[in-house]
């Protein structure tokens, strides 16, 4: 069955029905009613203006108003009934809206385009979905600060290559998680400037000869500029790249963590128990508790990124200015929003609810010789060039290693043969927590540094007022 030309807004041109196959290949409501609160609210903005440059009257501006906000209630009751044949999110409001008021409602586009309407609302989706997405960024960060105090003390090997390396604080690693989250939370800050520009009114893609107000929609919805080439604004989906790249680097910045605790909570590390809430058994080995929320989460990363590549490739030679492959691109970004959203929600838990397993860390934490770098810097200090220390206790460790201890059971006079100055002033940098308290470097892990840095992040995270929630 075809469509009839007269439910379509642009049908007057055309002689031929829609088939009904594509109308089924082009809708896209399915999936862009999530905007439709941002469509409404930028309609509401768009007959302010209207009415202000007196393209409508007063009269007709409340009309259109009072309709477009009972229609935003009965979507929001799940009483609104979407139709497939009215193609998107946009003219599903519309058409509903002249139902309900007649000619009026008809005027409610007049100095817009879908073009144009379309990125605006994206616009405003993304604004908000930025700001929830900081708001849980700065819940895990949260997470990880507020195991300070229950992890204090603890030393853990730190590791390059998978092998160890240094010894390292517990808490220095929650703090290096932190820091990488504040980078997501700077990115998305930075994004959100270029975001939070009006596209609203440069109509289908030459601006219109209507005399509207931009600026006046611009301020009304909390814009903190205006797209200033009409072309451009109409094609541009550059901040949904930008903001799709942010959510694959949060994306991999979690699979990264969920890879750690996921090799930290195995037999052969014995790191670290996560909660069996978080957990999933085998259905055929009983004694099974699989860390499955990690590895989703590293899994997860994969269409995350997926996403990137695919909004990347979607734009790749499109000539200006709208063309209808970016209808493409919101299924990509909705999902992206909802995994990444997911995931933080859930890492957050995992994190305040994980223990580190403090015997069986502590029972291992001699093997490695995660001091020697301390034990090089210590006779570097009394006048060794770098290199040559650096033989030097390569030798001690070779020695120690075959003697299967670590190097303070080294007795004084091997130090002293493998160079003079090494007298017993060795054994103060000897052993992990010696060696942690070596460090002198500002952002070391050195206790002193560790509790200067965490101080810091207390007060930031207290002093953090959360962005809303998105719509």
């Amino acid at each position: 069955m075809d469509v009839p030309l007269a439910d379509k807004p642009w049908g007057g041109v055309f002689d031929q029905t829609t088939d009904r196959r594509v109308e089924k290949f082009t809708e896209s409501v399915s999936f862009d009613r999530r905007l439709y609160a941002h469509d409404i609210r930028a309609s509401i903005a768009h007959a302010h203006m209207l009415s202000k440059v007196g393209v409508i009257t007063d009269d007709e501006r409340h009309q259109i108003i009072t309709g477009l906000e009972l229609i935003g209630r009965e979507i929001a009751a799940g009483d609104f009934a979407f139709r497939e044949d009215l193609e998107d999110v946009h003219m599903n409001i519309e058409r509903s809206l002249v139902d309900r008021i007649g000619d009026v409602g008809r005027k409610l586009h007049t100095g817009r385009s879908r073009n144009d309407q379309v990125s605006n609302d994206l616009r405003l989706w993304v604004r908000d979905q930025i700001d929830a997405i900081s708001a849980l960024l700065i819940e895990v960060q949260r997470s990880f600060v507020g195991r300070a105090d229950g992890d204090a003390g603890v030393i853990l090997p730190g590791y390059t290559h998978l092998q160890r390396a240094q010894p390292v604080l517990a808490v220095h690693y929650w703090l290096a998680y932190c820091e990488k989250l504040d980078r997501d939370l700077d990115r998305l800050a930075d994004c959100r400037g270029r975001v939070n520009q009006l596209a609203l009114g440069t109509a289908a893609l030459a601006g219109t000869s209507i005399p509207i107000d931009r600026h006046m929609v611009a301020e009304e919805l909390e814009f903190d500029g205006i797209l200033a080439n009409s072309l451009d604004s109409s094609s541009d989906r550059d901040f949904v790249l930008e903001f799709a790249f942010c959510l694959s680097l949060i994306a991999i910045h979690l699979s990264g963590w969920a890879e750690e605790w996921i090799l930290w909570s195995t037999t052969e590390f014995s790191f670290l128990r996560i909660p069996q809430a978080y957990c999933t058994g085998s259905s055929i080995m009983p004694q099974k508790i699989n860390p499955d929320v990690l590895e989703l989460i590293r899994g997860k990363t994969a269409r995350v990124v997926g996403n990137l590549t695919s909004l990347l490739v979607l734009v790749k030679g499109l000539p200006l200015a709208y063309n209808r492959d970016l209808q493409e691109d919101k299924e990509r970004l909705f999902d992206s929003v909802d995994t990444v959203a997911a995931c933080l929600e859930l890492a957050s838990a995992v994190v305040v609810g994980a223990e580190l397993n403090r015997e069986a860390i502590a029972a291992q934490l001699d093997r490695g010789y995660l001091d020697a770098t301390t034990l090089m810097e210590h006779l570097i200090m009394q006048g060794v060039p770098q290199r040559t220390a650096h033989e030097i206790i390569g030798r001690l460790v070779a020695s120690a290693m075959k003697r299967g201890v670590p190097l303070v059971e080294l007795p004084l006079d091997e130090f002293q043969s493998a160079h003079s100055s090494l007298d017993r002033t060795v054994y103060d940098v000897l052993g992990a927590r010696r060696a942690i308290e070596a460090f002198t470097s500002y952002g070391s892990t050195n206790p002193e540094q560790v509790e200067h840095q965490l101080n810091i992040w207390r007060e930031r995270l207290s002093d953090t007022t959360e962005p809303p929630l998105a719509i």
